[in-house]
């Protein structure tokens, strides 16, 4: 490790990421499994952003919250598993100083934007199910286009604060971070100063933001779930509910992941089992996403089934000029 000297203090510039302690063997296994891992989230992802942009039956207000929400999974794995693949192989499992600091802000920028923007794809399906009259009026395109920017910007300003002033901390050592990432808590806990007010001020910032999209999902679910209950025919519940259940899906996942590794009361030993749940929402729900959203609903699959057919024909027509 390569340090600087001020006065008597040393200043940390790499963190060691510990990751999974296993035999290289396993390593190695690891390795290929996140390669399938990432490969399967970004041409999924993609996928389904190709397919919302250029499909004429995938332009409703819902495709636009999903399109959104696949480019977020795609940043958020090219966040966090490429570094955690390049450690599987190697012997110095190190991070430069602002890398970790780059990796730790990305996070959890694009995490707490993925939170609001489920919180409002959760508003949207609402309006859908409970007001489908006035759902074209409410949802108009402009109002949409400042829902995903609102979501983008919550994100960038809750953790702006919090960043700049992990800017300012002074890491003197230890370096050595019991994660597969630059999370916030144990990069705080490496500092050579008092955390407690930059935590304090962390909490203050993230909580309304978290707690409001938390509560806004609830609400919307909850009436939902009541227009649901009175509607009288069984096909119209079995559509009302089929419109939901992705969505409600992802946002169990993605909350009851986070309300685990956050709001969990501290335990012996529970660092490992906080790492195994980061990997939920850092590479297998990102891969699972498009899985969820495609599988239950019959017009992506249409689109999708389109989208292939499309590609065939124009390889076949290719191999035929050629043979000609």
């Amino acid at each position: 490790m390569t340090d600087t000297y001020f006065g008597n203090r040393t200043h940390v510039t790499e963190f060691i990421l510990i990751g999974f302690l296993n035999p290289f063997k396993v390593q190695v296994t690891l390795f290929m499994l996140f390669f399938i891992v990432f490969l399967v989230t970004v041409v999924g992802n993609s996928v389904i952003i190709v397919l919302t942009c250029s499909d004429y039956r995938l332009q409703s207000p819902m495709y636009f919250f999903l399109r959104n929400l696949s480019i977020i999974e795609i940043l958020i794995t090219v966040t966090v598993v490429p570094k955690m693949m390049e450690n599987f192989l190697s012997e110095r499992k190190t991070i430069s100083f602002y890398g970790c600091l780059a990796q730790s802000y990305f996070y959890f920028l694009l995490g707490t934007t993925e939170y609001v923007l489920l919180a409002v794809m959760s508003y949207d399906r609402y309006v859908a199910v409970c007001s489908p009259l006035h759902y074209s009026n409410i949802m108009r395109k402009k109002v949409c286009i400042w829902l995903v920017v609102a979501s983008w910007l919550c994100g960038f300003f809750s953790i702006l604060v919090p960043t700049v002033m992990k800017l300012q901390l002074p890491f003197c050592g230890p370096n050595t971070i019991n994660h597969f990432f630059c999370d916030s808590a144990p990069l705080l806990h490496l500092a050579c100063a008092d955390i407690r007010l930059l935590e304090f001020i962390d909490f203050i910032i993230s909580l309304p933001i978290l707690l409001g999209s938390l509560l806004l999902t609830v609400f919307s679910y909850f009436y939902i779930i009541c227009a649901i209950i009175r509607t009288p025919s069984a096909t119209g519940k079995q559509k009302a509910f089929s419109t939901c259940a992705s969505h409600f899906t992802v946002v169990t996942i993605g909350y009851g992941t986070s309300v685990f590794i956050y709001v969990r009361p501290s335990q012996t030993n529970s660092m490992n089992l906080n790492k195994v749940a980061s990997l939920l929402t850092t590479a297998f729900t990102p891969m699972l996403n498009p899985f969820i959203f495609s599988l239950r609903n019959q017009k992506v699959k249409e689109a999708l089934t389109d989208l292939v057919s499309k590609c065939v024909g124009a390889h076949g027509l290719g191999l035929n000029s050629r043979r000609v």
